[in-house]
């Protein structure tokens, strides 16, 4: 069970990747957890990367999900003095350095899948948000007017069913998913079997829509180029603030729904302005997927982002 917001024991499940029995490894702290053993080579196009699985035992096991957040540990104040939000047993050091650990392991998957990605020509995206924030629907949307000029992948990050995945496969690109259980969020760990089954085209743009959730995910690096946050207009312009570490993190915040903004009571200036204390270089677009409204310029950032990330030449090589 992660340390810190209790996800966890539930199978992560990748379509069409193998498995294999589970097993189960006790550390010294007295956690016992189980996963399934795996070849550990990631594939991309022709490139090919390994991550070090030689029967080691020594990979992450990022299916069970600790996570960091922030320097300290949670508290919560029922009025009586601080208490402890951590399982039973592990003191506040050791819980700091199981979390460390964690995310120095993911961080070296994070620079695998990014090094892959780079010699491919493939400009990846983690696109975070709470649930209900229109992710989907907006993916959807933007597939529609990206395919023609580019190849396009999505890996879908949910904690059961393959909705979205199918939703984005209607479009005619491939889709992936990823169920993580009682996980809270995707790891580089995931994302990188993912691809290896995925296999985006080379020179593509790959959306990797991470599970609903502003908290877990931001503590965690997947090899992406660019992180994007969506938040809805039938959210709160507050959300920037509750959330600092996502929106902190994030390279652009696409601001949904806004064809509802005659309707509901949503402060968008405010929402920017509190987007901007916390990351006062975070670009915001506005968009609509129901009337296309900023679609034209969310598409023109993309394109930027690629042609920025490989220039024309670089593009032309990696796709030959």
């Amino acid at each position: 069970m992660c340390t810190v917001c209790g996800c966890a024991t539930g199978e992560t499940t990748i379509e069409g990747a193998a498995r294999s029995r589970p097993h189960e490894h006790a550390h010294a702290d007295g956690t016992v957890h189980s996963h399934a053993h795996h070849d550990g080579r990631h594939h991309h196009g022709d490139h090919h990367h390994h991550h070090g699985h030689d029967g080691d035992h020594e990979h992450p096991h990022h299916e069970h999900h600790h996570h960091q957040h922030g320097p300290g540990a949670a508290v919560m104040d029922f009025g009586a003095g601080p208490a402890r939000a951590h399982a039973p047993g592990l003191s506040q050091t050791r819980m700091v350095q199981i979390e460390q650990d964690i995310l120095a392991k993911n961080n070296a998957y994070a620079a695998a899948n990014r090094a892959c990605f780079d010699a491919a020509g493939i400009l990846a995206l983690n696109v975070v948000s709470s649930p209900g924030s229109g992710k989907t629907t907006l993916l959807v949307a933007t597939i529609e007017l990206l395919k023609t000029q580019v190849p396009v992948a999505v890996i879908e990050g949910d904690q059961q069913t393959s909705n979205d995945a199918e939703r984005i496969r209607a479009t005619g690109v491939p889709a992936l998913q990823i169920n993580t259980g009682k996980g809270c969020h995707l790891d580089a760990h995931m994302v990188g079997h993912a691809v290896e089954t995925l296999r985006p085209a080379d020179g593509a743009v790959l959306f990797v829509e991470n599970v609903g959730n502003l908290v877990c995910p931001a503590a965690f690096d997947l090899g992406e180029a660019h992180r994007v946050v969506v938040l809805s207009v039938t959210e709160g312009e507050d959300k920037p603030l509750k959330y600092p570490d996502m929106f902190a993190s994030a390279n652009l915040m696409l601001l949904s729904k806004v064809d509802l903004l005659p309707h509901v009571d949503f402060d968008a200036k405010a929402c920017v302005a509190n987007a901007r204390k916390v990351n006062p270089r975070i670009k915001v677009i506005e968009v609509s997927a129901k009337t296309g409204a900023g679609m034209a310029a969310w598409i023109a950032w993309l394109q930027a982002a690629r042609t920025l990330a490989f220039p024309s030449g670089e593009v032309a090589a990696a796709t030959r």
